[in-house]
């Protein structure tokens, strides 16, 4: 038997997966399901590790590699995604599998099949292809401005805006980069330790963020070291989160 776990926070995408395995792979166990990176890492504190792992890019509390920065996964992975298309290009540069939502049989069949030919050794370095892409988050963005290419560190980033399905980085110099990428892409490429996804419009870096005002119904006002083009709110929802990471460095706060 293959053991199996499944790291979906949509429950009918997970019991779809669950069908489709059963019936096209029934050597295969699927151990646990979890739904979130939060109850992934828990889990992964008290359990070992198994054979293979499902997870979708995008979960309720940020993206699956969170689970990379929190522990040390050595056994493969397939990801699962709606639509992703840098993610996706980052995984087939690296010999990564993964699968398009809404999953199928066929495809499922095979992503379990190249799992089957994987020799033991072939495994552990296919884990270690997933742990090094996710640590590798990228450093610099090449954003095109008029008839120029000028590479963004992303230590220069203050903040990453989204507003009429366009995506602009702000640096701490003032300036404004316009990205061809989605915020959900860009949560995935920078390193969660510095980068938090404050709600659907805006990623703002750990050292932008100037002082936190308690909003209305418990929720957080955030102002930054720049200007902003509108407030940058923290749902009560996602204040817990938000205070364990900047609890992560500043444990004393």
């Amino acid at each position: 038997m293959i053991r199996a776990w499944i790291v979906e926070d949509e429950t009918a995408a997970a019991v779809n997966l669950r069908a489709i395995l059963r019936q096209t792979a029934p050597d295969v166990e699927v151990e646990a399901t979890l739904e979130s990176v939060t109850e992934c890492v828990e889990y992964l504190q008290a359990h070992p590790q198994p054979e293979l792992f499902f997870m979708d890019i995008h979960l309720a509390d940020g993206d699956s590699f969170r689970i990379f920065d929190a522990a040390e996964i050595v056994a493969p992975v397939i990801f699962t995604t709606a639509y992703d298309r840098y993610a996706l290009d980052a995984f087939k540069a690296n010999g990564i599998d993964y699968l398009l939502k809404p999953l199928n049989a066929t495809d499922v069949r095979r992503a379990i099949d190249k799992f089957r030919r994987l020799t033991g050794s072939e495994r552990h370095a296919y884990g270690t292809r997933v742990q090094a892409l996710a640590a590798g988050r990228e450093d610099t963005f090449l954003v095109h401005v008029r008839d120029r290419i000028i590479p963004l560190h992303r230590d220069k980033i203050a903040y990453c805006y989204t507003a009429n399905e366009k995506v602009t980085a702000y640096g701490f110099d003032g300036e404004a980069y316009p990205l061809d990428r989605t915020l959900e892409a860009l949560q995935a490429l920078l390193p969660a330790s510095d980068f938090f996804r404050a709600n659907r419009q805006f990623i703002v870096a750990r050292r932008a963020v100037k002082e936190i005002v308690v909003w209305f119904g418990s929720r957080l006002s955030l102002q930054l070291q720049v200007e902003t083009p509108e407030r940058i709110v923290v749902s009560k929802a996602r204040v817990p989160e938000f205070k364990a990471w900047l609890r992560s460095v500043h444990p004393a706060e």
